[in-house]
């Protein structure tokens, strides 16, 4: 066996920390069933307290691809591009000798799609893909409400986008250890779900009734509710036109998202274990960014919530899988930058200088973590800075209100103690992170660092025609429409019972005669 271990690096989208199976009722849990992540949690290493660096895809990707906090990164919003110069985490492994693949979705912006991996056989190459509609059901989820299109899915499940992931990943890890069998690879499968349109087979669906799972954590309550940001971002998703039945509908939707996740994991992962390519890698899990679900009458992202900035991160070694090693859990609050520098101890890979992110192998350092949204999305005088340290958060605004809390006597933020008071260690805290957020964000300076990067982005705009759905690079170089099969088909017939004499319909209607 080499002695350098593969990376099996598998990105969610929009996967709330508190959706997994082996997270307990007392840390917010919910009862969701996730067996694979869970065997995956009870053979590693669990961060319980992991955040992104900007609770937006894009952004949070070039943040954790870069090791840097996202102003650093150039991370401003969906249209960002990579900035060249930047080591990537799989551009650094492509230079120690590593085979490096993405499969799926990045969201990356511009012509730079590849970004230091070498093979991307499969998703969004123009970098503009959206999570797959269902060509029958109505489209007013996408283009207003999210909450209003959801329920089973009309796609054929050989042809549901992560199930192509799932497939073209198992592909390459085989075929590469076909071809060179001595060289280690690092392979990321990037899943769409459990991003909206919440859809999934209806063993799902059925599996989780809006009557029978569970509201919210928090509703729409607490000191930052009437917060000037959290107004306008409950007008810019038109959160307050859900009414209970629908939220519960698309609650329902995400748990069954979340499981189906979980299921095509498990089948990526016994797959790749059957074969023996899971003995000496490294598997990670993560997502980009949280989802609301709910919770303070949101849905969605974009904001310093728990459920939006907070995400699953599991780490699990061959010697954890093993039993060589102990699983744990380790709740120092951590970054998802943190896994430039940890992939690289882990692996024996000389990480650049310059990262923002820490080597966790270690154990985690006691450091203020930051999530930041800089982009303006919710009007400029609502970009932010949020931190946490230790029990506590706290969230400077570029023009609104600071909110502070103490997280363990108030996991699901309603009291900002700035408004209450405190005393104590909570007035000690605040005064350190106050200071913090004001010392290491000039909000002024980062809209013209933003303005710089967007001309530098026009720079590297991609010449080919854009488009939303996924694309196959093909052997021969040719760059293909994945699901012109599935949107654009050549229509046999509009009904299989008019030009199949043995359908099951006619059957039917037979004995009704």
């Amino acid at each position: 066996m080499r002695s350098q271990p593969n990376i099996l690096f598998i990105l969610s989208d929009e996967h709330n920390f508190r959706f997994m199976g082996h997270v307990s009722k007392a840390n917010g849990g919910e009862n969701v069933e996730t067996p694979a992540l869970d065997r995956l949690a009870a053979q590693g290493t669990v961060y319980t307290d992991a955040y992104c660096q900007m609770p937006l895809c894009t952004p949070s990707r070039l943040s954790m691809l870069t090791g840097l906090e996202a102003r650093a990164a150039g991370a401003w919003s969906n249209r960002s591009v990579m900035k060249p110069g930047l080591p990537t985490l799989p551009g650094v492994f492509a230079e120690a000798g590593y085979e490096t693949c993405l499969v799926g979705k990045m969201h990356l912006g511009g012509n730079r799609q590849f970004v230091g991996f070498r093979h991307r056989p499969y998703g969004d190459l123009t970098g503009r893909s959206i999570a797959q509609r269902d060509p029958l059901d109505g489209q007013e989820g996408l283009r207003g409400r999210t909450t209003s299109s959801v329920g089973v899915t009309q796609v054929p499940e050989s042809l549901i986008q992560d199930q192509a992931i799932a497939q073209e990943t198992v592909a390459f890890a085989r075929e590469h250890e076909a071809a060179n069998p001595d060289q280690p690879w690092f392979l990321m499968a990037s899943v769409i779900r459990p991003h909206f349109p919440l859809t999934a087979p209806r063993r799902w669906i059925e599996r989780y009734r809006p009557d029978a799972i569970s509201e919210p954590k928090v509703g729409r309550t607490g000191d930052a509710y009437d917060h000037p940001m959290s107004a306008a971002m409950r007008k810019g998703f038109r959160a307050d036109e859900i009414e209970y039945d629908e939220m519960m509908r698309a609650r329902a939707a995400y748990f069954a998202s979340v499981s189906y996740l979980d299921e095509i994991l498990s089948d990526l992962l016994l797959r790749l274990e059957f074969t023996g390519q899971l003995e000496n890698t490294i598997i990670v899990y993560t997502s980009d960014h949280g989802e609301m679900a709910g919770e303070h009458g949101l849905w969605w992202k974009n904001c310093w919530h728990e459920a939006s900035a907070r995400v699953p991160l599991i780490v699990s070694t061959p010697a954890q899988r093993r039993g060589e090693q102990p699983a744990r859990e380790e709740s120092m609050p951590v970054g998802l930058m943190d896994i430039f520098p940890t992939l690289c101890a882990l692996a024996g890979i000389s990480a650049p200088s310059g990262l923002d992110g820490t080597d966790l192998t270690q154990g985690a350092p006691d450091r203020p973590i930051f999530t930041d949204a800089l982009g303006g999305r919710w009007g400029s005088g609502n970009r932010f800075r949020a931190i946490r340290q230790g029990r506590w958060k706290y969230v400077r605004f570029q023009n609104a209100p600071p909110l502070f809390f103490n997280l363990e006597n108030d996991p699901m933020e309603q009291r900002n103690l700035i408004t209450r008071g405190c005393e104590g260690e909570d007035a000690d805290a605040l005064r350190r992170l106050k200071r913090t957020a004001e010392e290491t964000m000039d909000f002024d300076a980062a809209a013209e660092d933003r303005k710089r990067d967007q001309k530098l982005a026009e720079t590297y705009a991609l010449k080919a025609r854009p488009s939303q759905k996924n694309l196959y690079l093909m052997p021969s170089g040719r760059v293909v429409n994945a699901n012109d099969a599935l949107y654009k088909p050549t229509v046999i017939a509009e009904n299989g019972a008019a030009i199949f004499s043995d359908h099951p319909a006619l059957e039917s209607e037979s004995e009704k005669s």
